[in-house]
């Protein structure tokens, strides 16, 4: 099991998010969290999913000098795409609802870039899950964003809160990775590291 596999390593969740490492905790009972600061700036002209996977990497490089030969760190960055738009963290309450105003009734991609990293190996992958909202009246979105704050999240919103309750229609793909965390990818490829 991926318990017994992990067990030579000190794994490093590189996430500040209580969501990641709550999600985290499902499946891998013991890490440690180290964070350090990266400027989340990415060339113009990727792809929606390669800017995820940019984002990753970049934040799994700010480690690389400084990893112990049996640390193993777990980057991760998720962007919300409506059509090929980022939307990412909201500013304002202006923002948000702005955002919020552009997914209300319609679909988008969440995408959650991965970066597992060790001495002796990178990998970097990508999942995409596609959310469809129900329309939203402008005071469900008011009431949303004055009660829970949706700063600190891309796209203005969290599907394990309120919003997502009363909101999302439809989802195709991984729920985890909607909320930043693409479990079973993570899951799959920790089991294939030797």
């Amino acid at each position: 099991m991926l318990e017994q596999k992990l067990k030579k390593y000190n794994v490093i969740l590189a996430s500040k998010s209580p969501r990641r490492q709550e999600l985290l905790k499902g499946i891998v009972a013991d890490f440690d969290i180290k964070t350090k600061e990266v400027e989340e700036i990415y060339p113009e002209g990727l792809q929606t999913k390669e800017v995820a996977e940019f984002l990753s990497n970049l934040k799994a490089k700010a480690f690389q000098g400084s990893l112990a030969v049996n640390d193993l760190i777990i980057t991760a960055d998720t962007i919300v795409c409506y059509g090929n738009e980022i939307l990412g963290k909201p500013e304002n309450k202006q923002e948000a609802t702005a955002m919020l105003q552009k997914l209300s009734g319609n679909k988008h991609q969440v995408i959650t870039g991965v970066t597992l990293l060790t001495s002796s190996f990178k990998v970097t992958f990508s999942d995409v899950t596609e959310v469809e909202f129900y329309a939203l009246t402008d005071e469900e979105i008011a009431y949303y964003i004055d009660k829970f704050q949706p700063y600190d999240k891309a796209g203005a919103y969290g599907i394990q809160e309120w919003i997502g309750y009363i909101g999302i229609k439809k989802i195709v793909g991984d729920y985890y990775n909607v909320m930043g965390l693409p479990l079973h990818r993570i899951y799959s490829t920790l089991k294939q590291i030797s």
